[in-house]
Order: structure tokens, then C-alpha cells, then sequence
């Protein structure tokens, strides 16, 4: 008992020791090792350790973004490690706006300037630039970005422009005037010119212009005009002769016009002159709302004219502006005018001549017509705009809908005998064309060409000659619609009529000899006759698609199945006809003759053997179906699969009464 308790006493102590022992062990291992721990810790890379192209491209430029000098990327982007992808926190301008506050930089202002409605790095690098504010381009560069220089570097130039630039005037971001001004435009312009001086009042007739609009007469950037005046100037402008049309300048009311509306222009312009012989008077002309078309002062644009070509009729006619796929040259090169006259002309809608002959004016009438023999009463009649859009459309030609929608506009009843179950290609995708001409032809219809030449255009592989042996008689004549519909049918492959009546038609033998026919194969009852033949051409007699058996075995598919397990009657893998008739039979069967006589060709039924074998009963009065199968049996003799017992052991005994 004592020594038991000795022990328990020491190993206790022990294992104190043991543990003191070793956290002692651990203690000094950590301490010697911590310097090693502290050298394997990995340094935490900073964006431009990476970007270093990056470093080299924006950091020695003049001016760079506050956040990328103080190495802030994360300010903007989000962390993206190894993959190459731009991750911002925010999209767009907001982006920016997390910083740069709105009201700062006008952006709450009435009009904004169009750029920064898309990105503010429309204009802005948002890394760094060698411009002020970030810009990717100095002064006036910075706005020719976007406004086309040519417009603003004409020969004399605004010396605001050249001295001090677009910022003279006009706020970068926002204003609370349009056009992004600093101020309302006659302020503006007061700011510079003096409209107390001599010259200013010398010039302007001593009119108070500065109570109006400057840019009514003058180009505030850049102009080929003296004095900054606009491109068209009106006459009475040119020569200061103010008074021509407006009161007095000492007048109470200077800026009034001697006379209202049309009639002040008339005071100079010759009505007849204007109209120049014209009958059908544009509508604005007779109404003489001049100033509808025209400004009458100046303008930059020819005739004085408040918008330049085809924009002018725009502002009425609207719906002509609509953008089109296919436009016509003549409204693009030439404008409206090309065609119609602009105050009155002798026809319709203001047209420059009538019906066709306006058009061949720019289209070759012979290249048109050609030497067709067939017109089409449309273009007979110079009725061009009944299929045609004379200003440009979204189909093929100009026409004014798809092919098909303009050609039932007039052939409403093709329609409906056109789109069938079945319904030609080219007429279901709406290419009336692909057949047919539009203006004249050789052929009758206005056909492109006739018979196989015009299927070839889109049949041709088929119309090859690939070392055929028998051809269909109207196929190899080129008579294709003398079996096909050439628009729509509800018969498949585009038949006229169903197969079994459409073969009929030419094969009347066929049709005289299944009359009194005691059986029919079911593929020419049913008209399936493109079953066996094919009704273009074969490599086989008869437009045969394969000879027999393999001709039979698609619509006899147990009988080839059986003969691949079976035994075999000779004759069955051979040739079908040997015992069947192809369409019809005064047999049952389809056979070509008795059963007892088609047998008797192969089996002798005056052998002995026979004798024996059917009991010596006359062989003209045997039907061999009823025991045998003609062709296939797992029976050696070709017995059928399900015989009677006593048959089937050959014991005729056990029923009939045997005479010899």
C-alpha cells in the first residue's frame, strides 16, 4: 500500500515538471523565432507597384487629378487584384459628383451644356492632363472636340475668339442663359462694343439695335461676310436702307414695318416673277406668310432661308425627316427642290413636270422600259409613286411597303389564292421580283424569263444533269408548271393537284387498269406515287428512287425485318416484281397472275415429290397461302408461324380420310 502510494505521489510530480518543461520550450522557441515570423509577413503592395505604365503616362503631367497625386485610387476604384478590370464605386457622373458638389459647378442651372449630360470625361481626363482643370484639350480645342472648327475659323473670326476664347462668353457647364452665355446675349455684347459711339450708330442706321437681338444680323463666332454678318444678307441690310420696310429711325416705333406680312415683301419682289408661271401655289407663298420660310435680315443660309435645304420643309413636312434605310439620291445631293418648286409651279404638289417624265429626268427612260414587249399598266400609265416612294422608304427599289404588300395594293385576289398551306418561297418572303419584272418585260406575266430557265435561277442543282438514266417528261422538257403551282397550293411540293389525280392526268392507263382490279397498292390509292418514283429524274429505270426489295422495304418494314432473320423464299430478295404487279392486279395481291400458276413456274407440281408432299390432290386446286408464307418462315418448307398440331407433324390422318 505504500509503495502504491509512493508512486501515485511521484508520477503526479512528474508530470507537473513534464509540462512546466515544455511551455518553458515553447516560450523560448517563439522568442528566438520572431524575427523569422516577422521577415515572412508580405508587404502589402500599393496600385501603382503594378500600373506602372500607368506611373509613366500621368504622374509628369502638368496638372493631375488631386486623388491620384496623394496615390487615393481607392477613392474611385474598387480593389481588382490580378484581374484586368476596371471597377469603379459609382458609374457615370455621379462618380464625380461624390466630390464635386453641383451647385459648385453649375450643374444646377436651367441649361446644361450637352457634353456633361453624357460623362464629364467627355472633356475631362480623370487622371491628369497637360491642360488646367483636367481638360484633355487646351482653350478652344477642348470645345472643337464636338463643334466642328470649320464653323468657328471662317475668314473673319470674332476677335473675342482668337483673344480670349469660347469662355469669353459662354460657362462650360451651366447657365441660366441658353447657349450656355454669361450673361443675356445684348449684355453680353454691350460689354465690348459701345452703342453710344458714332460708328456703332453710323452702322446701324441710328436705329436702337441695341433694344434687340444682335445675332438677328450677325455670326457671333465667325463669318465670310464683313463685320461678322451672316452668309445670305437682304438687300436693304447691305445697303442700310432700313427705312425701305420699318418706320423712321427718329420714329416712336422704329422697329415697325411699313407694311404687314406679305405685303411688305411685295413692295419688291414681283409676285409674277416668283411664281414663274406656276398655277398650284405652295401654301405658306399664298398665304404670304413669307416669314415662314425666310428671315429678312439675314441668314446663314442661301435665299435668306430660316433653315438650310431640306430642313426648311422640314419644319412642316415632318414626317419626310423620319430616318430610312433606303433614301432617294436625288433628295440627298439635290434636296427637295430638285423635284419641286418652292413658290408655285404648273403642277401638282409642287412638282417641276407630271407623272413619269419627272422621273426621267434623272432615270434613263430607255434603260427603264428596255425592250420589253409586256408593260406594266403602273409605268404605262406614268403612275411611278403608285408602287414607289419618290423620297426614300425602307424597302428594296424605293418602294413604298414590301414587294408583296405593293403588288396585292392592285392584285388583292392573288392574295388569297397565293398564300396556301403550301406557299412558294419567293412569294411567302414577299420577292415577287425574283420572277417577275416591275416595269416591262419579253414575257408574258412580265416573266424574267420562262419554263426551267426561270426555276434555275433557284432550282439550278436540281435542273444539273448528274448522269441520269430515266427522266420525267415534262422535267426534261422544262415544263415545270405543267405539274407545279408556281405561288401556293395546299398540296406538298408545290403540286397543283393531288399526286394520285396529277399523275392520273397523263397516266390514264394507270387509272383504266385499277377500275375492275380485284387489289391496289395502297400507295396509289392513297396518291403517294413520289413513294417509288421520283417526279423529277433517277439514276433507275421508271423513276424508280431504289430498285426492289429496297424500293419495298420503307413502307414494308416488318417483311425486311423478318428477312434478316428468317429463312428466305428465293424470289423475295431478288426482285418484288417477279411476282408482284407495281400499281394494280386482277389478282389478289398484287400478283401478276394465280397464285397455283406463279407457284407452278418454280415448284413442278407433276413432280413425285409434290405428289406426296400434298397428298396427290390436284395442284390447280391448292391455294399455297393458306399454308405457306411466300416470303419469309422459320419453317424449312415456309410454313406459316401458326399451323395446326396435327399439321404441323404432318399427320393429315388425324383428320382426313386419305385416298389413294
Amino acid at each position: 500500500m505504500k509503495s502504491r502510494y509512493f508512486f501515485r505521489k511521484n508520477s503526479a510530480v512528474v508530470l507537473m515538471i513534464s509540462i512546466f518543461i515544455v511551455v518553458c520550450g515553447v516560450i523560448i522557441f517563439t522568442l528566438n523565432n520572431s524575427e523569422g515570423i516577422e521577415k515572412r509577413k508580405f508587404p502589402q503592395k500599393e496600385c501603382l507597384d503594378c500600373h506602372t505604365k500607368f506611373s509613366e503616362k500621368y504622374l509628369s503631367m502638368k496638372t493631375i487629378h488631386k486623388v491620384v497625386k496623394t496615390g487615393k485610387c481607392e477613392e474611385c476604384h474598387l480593389r481588382h487584384g490580378i484581374i484586368k478590370k476596371l471597377v469603379l464605386k459609382k458609374t457615370g457622373n455621379d462618380l464625380c459628383l461624390s466630390c464635386h458638389k453641383k451647385e459648385e459647378i453649375g450643374l444646377t442651372k436651367p441649361h446644361l451644356h450637352t457634353a456633361i449630360r453624357g460623362r464629364c470625361t467627355n472633356c475631362h481626363n480623370p487622371h491628369a492632363s497637360q491642360g488646367a482643370y483636367l481638360l484633355k484639350e487646351e482653350g478652344n480645342e477642348a470645345c472643337f472636340q464636338c463643334h466642328k472648327e470649320k464653323q468657328y475659323q471662317k475668314k473673319v473670326v470674332h476677335k473675342i475668339v482668337i483673344s480670349t476664347g469660347c469662355i469669353a462668353c459662354h460657362f462650360s457647364h451651366g447657365s441660366d442663359q441658353e447657349n450656355l452665355l454669361r450673361k443675356p446675349e445684348l449684355n453680353l455684347c454691350m460689354d465690348c462694343h459701345n452703342s453710344n459711339a458714332s460708328s456703332f450708330r453710323k452702322a446701324h442706321g441710328n436705329y436702337p439695335v441695341e433694344k434687340k437681338s444682335c445675332i438677328v444680323c450677325h455670326n457671333p463666332h465667325s463669318s465670310n461676310q464683313r463685320m461678322l454678318l451672316k452668309t445670305s444678307i437682304h438687300n436693304p441690310v447691305v445697303s442700310a436702307a432700313c427705312e425701305t420696310c420699318h418706320n423712321p429711325s427718329s420714329s416712336s416705333n422704329p422697329f415697325e414695318t411699313v407694311e404687314k406680312g406679305g405685303k411688305l415683301c411685295k413692295m419688291c419682289h414681283e409676285l409674277n416673277t416668283l411664281k414663274r408661271g406656276g398655277i398650284v401655289e405652295h401654301s405658306p407663298f399664298k398665304d404670304e406668310a413669307c416669314m415662314s420660310c425666310h428671315n429678312p435680315h439675314t441668314s446663314e443660309y442661301v435665299k435668306l432661308t430660316v433653315k438650310d435645304g431640306n430642313q426648311l420643309c422640314y419644319i412642316c413636312h415632318s414626317d419626310k425627316a423620319q430616318p430610312i434605310s433606303k433614301k432617294h439620291k436625288v433628295v440627298e445631293d439635290g434636296g427637295c427642290i430638285s423635284c419641286h418648286s418652292v413658290h408655285a409651279a404648273k403642277y401638282a404638289r409642287l412638282l417641276n413636270d407630271q407623272g413619269n417624265e419627272l422621273c426621267f429626268t434623272c432615270h434613263d427612260k430607255d434603260k427603264i422600259t428596255g425592250k420589253g414587249k409586256v408593260i406594266h399598266l403602273p409605268f404605262e400609265r406614268g403612275m411611278c409613286t403608285y408602287c414607289h416612294n419618290p423620297h426614300g422608304s425602307n424597302s428594296i427599289g424605293m418602294l413604298k411597303d414590301r414587294v408583296d404588300s405593293v403588288c396585292y395594293s392592285c392584285h388583292a385576289d392573288a392574295e388569297i389564292r397565293f398564300i396556301r398551306t403550301n406557299t412558294h418561297k419567293p412569294v411567302r418572303d414577299g420577292q415577287c421580283n425574283l420572277c417577275h419584272r416591275s416595269h416591262t418585260a419579253a414575257n408574258k406575266n412580265l416573266m424574267d424569263t420562262i419554263g426551267a430557265e426561270l426555276c434555275k435561277n433557284c432550282h439550278g442543282d436540281l435542273l444539273k444533269d448528274t448522269g441520269t438514266v430515266s427522266n420525267h417528261v415534262p422535267f426534261a422538257s422544262g415544263m415545270c408548271l405543267t405539274c407545279h403551282n408556281p405561288h401556293g397550293t395546299d398540296h406538298e411540293g408545290m403540286i397543283s393537284e393531288s399526286q394520285i389525280k396529277l399523275c392520273l392526268s397523263c397516266h390514264s392507263e394507270i387509272a383504266r387498269s385499277m377500275k375492275d382490279a380485284k387489289s391496289r397498292h395502297a400507295a396509289v390509292v392513297e396518291g403517294r406515287c413520289s413513294k417509288c418514283h421520283n417526279p423529277h429524274k433517277s439514276k433507275l429505270n421508271k423513276l424508280l428512287r431504289a430498285e426492289a426489295p429496297e424500293g419495298c422495304f420503307p413502307c414494308h418494314k416488318n417483311l425486311k425485318e423478318k428477312i434478316s432473320k428468317e429463312k428466305i423464299h428465293p424470289p423475295a430478295t431478288r426482285d418484288c416484281l417477279r411476282c408482284h404487279k407495281p400499281h394494280s392486279s386482277g389478282e389478289p395481291f398484287l400478283l401478276t397472275q394465280r397464285v397455283q400458276t406463279l407457284c407452278a413456274e418454280c415448284h413442278d407440281p407433276k413432280r413425285i415429290s409434290f405428289t406426296n408432299a400434298h397428298l396427290s390432290i390436284e395442284s390447280t386446286a391448292i391455294a399455297c397461302m393458306t399454308c405457306h408464307s411466300p416470303h419469309t418462315s422459320n419453317d424449312p418448307k415456309l410454313f406459316k408461324d401458326h399451323v395446326h398440331a396435327p399439321f404441323a407433324g404432318r399427320s393429315c390422318e388425324a383428320c382426313h380420310v386419305i385416298e389413294r
